[in-house]
């Protein structure tokens, strides 16, 4: 594996390049194998999964450059001061979601696993801590494409989300484990920050799902907090899902190119990559693909950002 060269634009979005390549993308494990490392696991849920096949080869044929980290509330407050730009939370007065301790969801009409959709709630007001450093939560991916245009106007570069491809090929970072370093739902413990038994302690009812131990943070944690990938990307896994340019569809993958996939050409979804601080195991694996539309919004939500090599770049 090439080492990447890192960089960061004056807007201050740290980047790692990206080298050509090509892997193996999705998974071919039965519902059988999983349920072996995922004792707790839905067998039925076990068997909604055959979006992530089949396994096929992909070549990504150009460098590029990917965010280190998440676009962080601090790097997103400064796109809406400067831009002037209203996120749709705000925009169409319905809010967003938060964590409100006295929330129950099984009392609920809608059972939502967080308080809202709510007035009260946006990317500026989550219901738990955050500082400047942590990821931005309760964007959508409309929120996260405005952020890129305008970055693509002030750096005079291109700004966009990555493709579904790009994201699990930087993800793997030359591997073709569950997880990133390790086919052990252990190894999330150390590495990412998700659903753990100090998270459950506040959702008692998926206690069984959580992981084995404690990751240090039961909500978002600051970007960076974990050891990066061989890519220097950090948190590909956890903290928070992240948008990918593409439409999801579910069979993609049996009729995808091989070079520079884009997703189909239309859809009602657009896809999320990666898990976040509330996702089980089962769901932080690598291969794991997950969508919603293009306007919600959520405290499990973010995005990461790409920007292109000029062409005829070394």
């Amino acid at each position: 594996m090439v080492p990447s060269s890192s960089m960061t634009d004056s807007f201050g979005v740290r980047f790692q390049r990206i080298p050509a390549g090509e892997f193996l993308m999705g998974s071919a494990e039965s519902p059988a194998a999983l349920a072996q490392v995922f004792p707790h696991a839905d067998p039925e849920r076990l068997t909604e999964l055959t979006d992530e096949a089949p396994v096929h080869t992909v070549r990504i044929t150009r460098d590029f450059w990917m965010g280190a980290t998440e676009v962080t509330v601090g790097q997103f407050r400064r796109f809406v001061e400067s831009s002037g730009y209203v996120p749709e939370s705000v925009r169409d007065g319905t809010g967003a979601y938060g964590f409100n301790p006295d929330y129950n969801p099984p009392n609920t009409e809608r059972a939502d696993l967080f308080d809202g959709r709510n007035p009260n709630y946006s990317w500026q007001h989550t219901g738990f801590a955050q500082t400047d450093q942590h990821p931005v939560v309760n964007v959508t991916w409309n929120d996260a494409m405005a952020m890129a245009k305008w970055l693509s106007q002030r750096e005079g570069a291109t700004y966009r989300l990555p493709t579904e491809a790009e994201w699990e090929y930087a993800a793997r970072a030359g591997t073709r484990t569950r997880f990133p370093s390790s086919d052990s739902p252990e190894v999330l413990l150390t590495t990412a920050n998700t659903f753990d038994r100090e998270t459950a302690l506040r959702w008692p009812r998926w206690r069984e799902q959580a992981g084995q131990g404690s990751d240090g943070y039961p909500f978002t944690a600051p970007v960076g907090s974990f050891a990066p990938n061989a890519f220097g990307l950090y948190d590909m896994m956890g903290n928070v899902w992240e948008w990918c340019a593409d439409w999801y569809g579910e069979d993609y993958y049996a009729q995808s190119p091989t070079a520079d996939p884009q997703g189909p050409p239309e859809g009602d979804v657009r896809v999320r990559r990666g898990g976040s601080w509330h996702t089980w195991p089962l769901y932080s694996r690598v291969a794991f693909r997950n969508w919603n539309t293009p306007e919600s919004r959520h405290l499990l939500g973010g995005f990461r950002l790409v920007r292109e090599l000029p062409a005829g770049s070394p």
